[in-house]
């Protein structure tokens, strides 16, 4: 990437409603720009020169009568007459003599102007001045035996038509920009309501009941083909419960039959294993059923407090005695979530780290956008190079590795499933069913850090 891209990545406006906007902005500003230069530099200076030559000649012209009138009642009612007639103030002071200035040393366009004018009529020193006054350009000629003043009025040398077209320029394109904005801002409506449902979608929301399509065309196909894609997904999850609930109700049969078969049989060595076979049998058809289901995939979601929550799991798992677990962190952090299944998430986290460590800490971090549940344990951890197996269902790890003697120290999590190996697997289900994620990391403490992301 060069200099100029990224400088260019930079300036730019990421959004598409930023880059639209600039689309339709940046031309007319350019547009906007060369009509006014053009503007200025052939109308302005065509009026401009058309005007001060007119002034310019009226001023030769009186400069005339006074060189063939120099005194009498004659020369004072022409320079009434002139006056009269072309607006301009005349006022003679006799035996003066003007300061040498140079005249061609102004630096606005009308004095520019009218210098050249003047020079070009008149054919006398003169001291001009544009400036000082915003009523009057005042000039001073110099004559054999005193000093013309003359009194010009601005509008005698400028066109007010030059400012009329500037702000009807700017107007009408402000005027454009304002309704450019307006439409834009209804297209790009449309889009956000998309976004938003797509949102909710991967956060498992039930808001998309008030999404319509809108918009252009290519954004109603969007929306359409989104609402085609949900529908699909609600077909096959429903369609999947609805099998495994099928397939866990026809295994519950079989098994029932058996616990009375083995209820009314007498007491021995060989009945408590077929017992205990038909109860691990049980837990693994529960546990089946629960990974299908998602976990809560069915709850709603409602405004909570994430804190109080993360408490009840905590008190409950201290219950338990098995070893010590200590919260902190916010004490109040409202969020959507669904209650049972995210109490269920957390409880299966939280009893694996309690049944292989002594302490175990839980956090709560409050974020704009993504609150995080932190729980750390002093335990023997997980390798890194295992933990993405970890979440794999039905996969259970052990400390060590994959050795199957050591079953009893597995860390699979399952609160009511335990021996399945499905308890990781249905706590990522149920974070990412709320658009978060679970991650596994190493803790402070020395074991394993599990963090729970949920959005906010």
């Amino acid at each position: 990437m060069t200099s100029i891209d990224r400088f260019l990545r930079t300036v730019l406006p990421r959004s598409l409603y930023g880059r639209s906007f600039l689309m339709i902005v940046a031309p007319l500003v350019v547009l906007l720009g060369l009509t006014t230069y053009l503007f200025y530099n052939r109308h302005w200076d065509n009026v401009t020169r058309h005007m001060t030559l007119a002034v310019a000649g009226d001023i030769a012209l009186t400069v005339e009568v006074l060189r063939n009138y120099p005194e009498g009642e004659e020369r004072d009612r022409l320079l009434r007459l002139i006056q009269v007639y072309t607006d301009i103030r005349f006022d003679f002071r006799a035996a003066e003599i003007l300061p040498n200035i140079d005249h061609d040393a102004g630096n606005s366009l009308l004095e520019r102007m009218m210098a050249s004018a003047l020079d070009t009529r008149v054919y006398r020193p003169f001291v001009l001045d544009a400036v000082t006054d915003n009523t009057w350009v005042n000039i001073d000629v110099q004559l054999q035996d005193g000093v013309l003043q003359v009194k010009v009025p601005r509008k005698r040398v400028t066109s007010a038509t030059t400012y009329i077209f500037i702000l009807w320029l700017v107007g009408i394109s402000l005027v454009l920009m304002v309704l450019a904005m307006m439409f834009l801002r209804n297209q790009m409506r449309s889009l956000r309501k998309l976004a938003m449902a797509a949102d909710n979608l991967g956060k498992g929301r039930d808001e998309l009941a008030i999404f319509k399509p809108s918009g252009a065309t290519e954004v109603r196909q969007v929306s359409h083909a989104f609402l085609r894609m949900r529908d699909r997904i609600r077909r096959q999850v429903t369609q999947r419960t609805e099998m495994l609930a099928g397939v866990s109700h026809d295994l519950r049969t079989p098994l029932t039959r058996m616990k009375l078969q083995l209820a009314l049989m007498p007491p021995s060595a060989d009945l408590a294993e077929l017992e205990a076979d038909v109860e691990e049998m049980t837990r693994m058809v529960e546990g089946y059923l629960a990974f299908a289901r998602g976990e809560g995939a069915e709850e709603p979601a409602v405004l909570a407090d994430l804190a109080q929550l993360v408490q009840q799991v905590v008190f409950r798992a201290r219950g338990t005695g098995q070893g010590r677990i200590d919260i902190r962190g916010a004490d109040h952090l409202m969020v959507l979530v669904r209650p049972q299944a995210f109490r269920r998430c957390l409880g299966n986290v939280i009893d694996n780290a309690m049944r292989h460590a002594g302490r175990v800490e839980v956090t709560l971090l409050p974020g704009r956008e993504v609150a995080q549940v932190l729980i750390d344990d002093d335990g023997p951890g997980i390798p890194a190079h295992l933990r993405a197996e970890a979440f794999r269902p039905f996969r259970r790890l052990t400390e060590a590795g994959d050795d199957p003697s050591a079953q009893d120290a597995a860390w699979e999590g399952g609160s009511g499933i335990t021996g399945v190996g499905l308890g990781l697997a249905i706590a990522r289900d149920v974070m990412r069913g709320h658009g978060g994620d679970i991650r596994l990391e190493d803790s402070p403490l020395g074991g394993l850090r599990v963090t729970l992301d949920l959005p906010i």
